[in-house]
């Protein structure tokens, strides 16, 4: 016999658990089928020659309810294999672990992926067994990541910069001795042009050569690239820069046979130069796209490396790596919280000003989530761990902004077909204008440097990095206000939104009716309409009932033990309270009693503001009215302004009656209402906005919004919404708070802006500076572009835009 554990989902009541046990206990073989309701896990015995546990988890499917997968996968670094066998050793060792599903060893990249069960099986036990089969299991590569990241920017940066010194060592020299003679500057006769041309030549060229070695990826990448016939950034200035040293060559070899005058026409410290200046801006071009990606490296470095867990009434600090979905985690004061999940001991209050921007401490309390990387202020707390890994809203958030500044936006796709065949054409640009100088008689130095001065002022990095960048920096900048864009297009997207539609329940109001006024005829006063009316309210199930008990928890009001009640379905209730006959209802229900509405124009003006009023007769009398109301979120009517400031028409749509509608839209300042709209038909009235003409965007929470949000150009969830809605959504934000709505817009309008004019200078500075550097000036009576120059304006180009991007980091949310 077989003993398994499966944990179950979709479980509510004793009755289920009897449905899942009788579903498994009709499949052969079964011996024994529990379910523990509290735990949702089912404990199954089983022959297993009869039956497997696939066609149990089938059973329970069918029966209409979850498996609970418990699966896992870890990349683990090992050290100490050096063939084949030692990967056969390790893969068989891991594979007999229970609960293991899958092991994979690379022994080319010395790691080993898992696939296992978390319930059955841990990580320290895998790195056991790895260590007894004689290797060194090394810390799994999640919790890694972003220190990886940092040593491979900071490597390529150090690279760069060392490139660029140990050219610079030789191209300063090199300039020099070229440049020096021209200009009256002194040099020894050993290496004078009119002395000793020879040398003149030889000494440049042994100088050039660190330089060209220095840039050597220019060369193995842009001719790798030439020859596929995919030219890029790389061939321009392989080709350049070739072409002015093999003519340097050239020239040496003429000194060689007598001809002296070629000591003039020497051509390598161009090569030296462009390189060096161009190693310059490839390596400020690194710094400065190091600070793009910030936010991912600040998001990666906020959770903490390690755990306090309590297992079997120990504490034991573990790498957070370890944590398993229903660990019992311990949090001290001032410590970050590990993973998510739900608090079972202890209050405090937690800074989540990091994941969604709201600075204010939020209360804990036991039954509360507490999210991943947050940080413990003031007091002790134990919580359950509900996700782990990639599971967290952390991991969640980076795997999002890591998509998003990866993605393309429809403009930069643009930038991209422009730029393949922006390469090829400058190429021919660059030989047309050469032989064109040649053909009319100038000489071939004169051609020469027409040819590399095209090839060089035109190479695209600008193009390439204008958008990117500005996508990057942008969507880091929203992450850290809690405002999460899914994609490069939905940043475009945003900016042309020309109408809003919000969903009213839970997004402009709290989502919870609440008690707004009091007001009694005089037969009690105000606290005891409210003491009496929230006693007879208190066996209600009705959300106004609700309101009314929660209004007198809150004022601290002792309820009373109720004789009698009656449900009048429709209409309301009738209890007895200390011998007096009390009933609670709507209108109808006053006047089926005969009873008069003296507060007649309280009433109705009541209404008119969207609030629901209820009356209250004591013994036939009536002693008052405590309306109702769903109330507006504080920031409803901020955000809607800010909106209407950035030219957005405002809609709301809910399946509220006109009347309730018209008067939350009246105090909002709402444009359009869309009311008495079934929660199916909330797409097709998007699609109505659409059809004329517009951009739309839907802001919405719930379950129901979600074929609506959609069908939006934009939808954009509210974080304190369902999974489903955040799934359909564009934009999430993490924050209940509308505001971030006009923020999100402003994030966008920004970011397009930023990208419009990085493509503005790059296609104008290549538009302007390849007819510069084809000799329009020099045709004009004006100077001859020299190809260092064009180098450094080509540097300069990219640092540019790059530094254009950074603005956005000033980017400030919406107030």
């Amino acid at each position: 016999m077989k003993r398994e554990t499966l944990g179950i989902t979709g479980m509510t009541c004793a009755s289920c658990a009897k449905a899942v046990e009788r579903s498994v206990r009709k499949v052969d073989g079964i011996s024994t089928a529990n379910i523990n309701i509290a735990t949702e896990k089912l404990t199954v015995e089983f022959d297993d020659t009869k039956t497997d546990i696939e066609k149990i988890k089938e059973s329970v499917i069918k029966a209409g309810y979850g498996i609970q997968e418990n699966k896992r996968e870890i990349i683990l670094p090992i050290s100490g294999m050096t063939c084949a066998s030692c990967v056969k050793a390790v893969e068989r060792a891991i594979g007999k672990l229970e609960g293991v599903n899958e092991v994979s060893v690379n022994l080319a990249t010395e790691k080993a992926k898992v696939v296992y069960d978390s319930s059955k099986v841990r990580i320290s036990q895998i790195k056991d067994v790895v260590v007894k089969a004689g290797y060194s299991a090394l810390d799994i590569e999640t919790g890694e990541q972003a220190d990886h990241e940092r040593e491979r920017r900071e490597k390529e940066v150090k690279t760069l910069w060392k490139k660029f010194i140990l050219s610079m060592i030789f191209t300063a020299p090199l300039l020099y001795i070229a440049m020096g003679p021209m200009i009256g500057l002194p040099v020894p006769d050993m290496i004078s042009p009119h002395a000793n041309p020879l040398n003149f030549g030889l000494i440049q060229l042994i100088l050039v050569i660190p330089s060209i070695i220095a840039g050597y990826r220019f060369y193995t990448v842009g001719f790798s690239r030439l020859i596929k016939r995919e030219p890029n950034m790389d061939s321009l200035i392989a080709v350049g820069t070739s072409a002015a040293f093999i003519y340097g060559i050239y020239a040496i070899i003429q000194i060689l046979n007598g001809n002296n005058e070629y000591a003039h026409d020497l051509y390598f410290e161009t090569a030296g130069v462009i390189i060096s200046l161009i190693l310059l801006g490839k390596y400020l071009e690194s710094v400065t796209k190091g600070k793009t990606s910030e936010a991912i490296k600040t998001l990666m470095g906020l959770a903490p490396k390690t755990a306090i867990v309590i297992h079997d009434g120990k504490e034991m600090v573990i790498p957070i790596e370890e944590v398993e979905t229903g660990d019992i985690i311990l949090v001290k004061p001032g410590e970050k919280i590990p993973v998510d999940g739900e608090v079972i001991e202890g209050r405090t209050s937690i800074d989540e000003s990091m994941l969604t921007g709201e600075s204010i401490p939020v209360e804990k309390n036991p039954g509360d989530t507490v999210i991943g990387a947050s940080i413990n202020k003031n007091g002790t707390i134990k919580f359950k761990a509900t996700k782990v890994g990639k599971d967290t809203a952390l991991s969640q958030i980076i795997k999002l902004v890591e998509d998003a500044q990866g993605s393309k936006a429809p403009i930069a796709k643009m930038a991209d077909i422009i730029a393949s065949y922006f390469v090829p054409i400058v190429m021919a640009i660059a030989i047309i204008a050469g032989l064109a100088w040649f053909i009319s008689g100038q000489s071939v130095i004169f051609s020469l440097t027409i040819f590399i001065s095209v090839l060089v002022i035109a190479c695209p990095c600008a193009l390439g990095l204008a958008t990117p960048t500005a996508i990057m920096v942008g969507t880091g900048k929203g992450a850290e206000y809690g405002v999460l864009i899914k994609g490069g297009e939905a940043l475009e997207t945003a900016h042309k939104i020309k109408t809003i539609v919000f969903d009213k329940t839970g997004t402009i109001t709290e989502g919870n009716p609440r008690v707004t006024d009091i007001i009694t005829t005089g037969l009690v006063d105000r606290s005891e309409l409210l003491q009496l009316s929230a006693s007879a309210e208190k066996g209600s199930e009705h959300p106004l009932g609700e309101a009314i008990v929660n209004e007198a928890k809150d004022k601290n009001l002792e309820l009373v033990n109720i004789d009698s009640f009656e449900a009048i379905p429709g209409h309301g209730i009738e209890v007895v309270i200390e011998g007096k006959n009390m009933l609670l209802g709507n209108k109808k229900l006053m006047d089926d009693r005969k009873i008069e509405i003296t507060l007649q124009k309280e009433s109705d003006k009541l209404a008119e503001e969207g609030k629901t009023p209820m009356y209250v007769a004591i013994d036939n009398r009536l002693a008052g009215i405590i309306a109702v109301a769903d109330v507006m979120k504080p920031s409803s009517k901020r955000a809607i302004e800010a909106l209407h400031s950035l030219g957005i028409e405002v809609a709301m749509i809910t399946g509220d009656n006109k009347r309730t509608a018209v008067a939350i839209a009246r105090q909002a300042g709402i444009d359009r209402v869309l009311a008495e709209v079934l929660p199916q038909d909330k797409a097709n009235e998007i699609k109505k906005l659409q059809a004329e003409g517009k951009k739309v965007a839907m802001v919405g929470d719930g379950i129901n919004d979600a074929p609506a949000l959609a069908q939006a150009d934009i939808g954009i969830a509210i974080g304190s919404g369902t999974d489903v809605a955040m799934e359909s959504a564009d934009i999430v934000l993490m924050r209940n708070d509308l505001m971030d709505v006009p923020t999100a817009i402003q994030l966008s309008k920004q970011t397009i802006r930023n990208i419009k004019q990085n493509l503005f200078w790059a296609f104008a500075y290549n538009s302007a500076g390849i007819p510069v550097a084809a000799g329009l000036l020099y045709l004009m009576g004006g100077p001859l572009l020299n190809p260092m120059i064009a180098a450094g304006a080509m540097a300069f180009s990219s640092v540019s835009v790059l530094t254009n991007a950074l603005r956005l980091k000033r980017f400030k949310p919406y107030n």
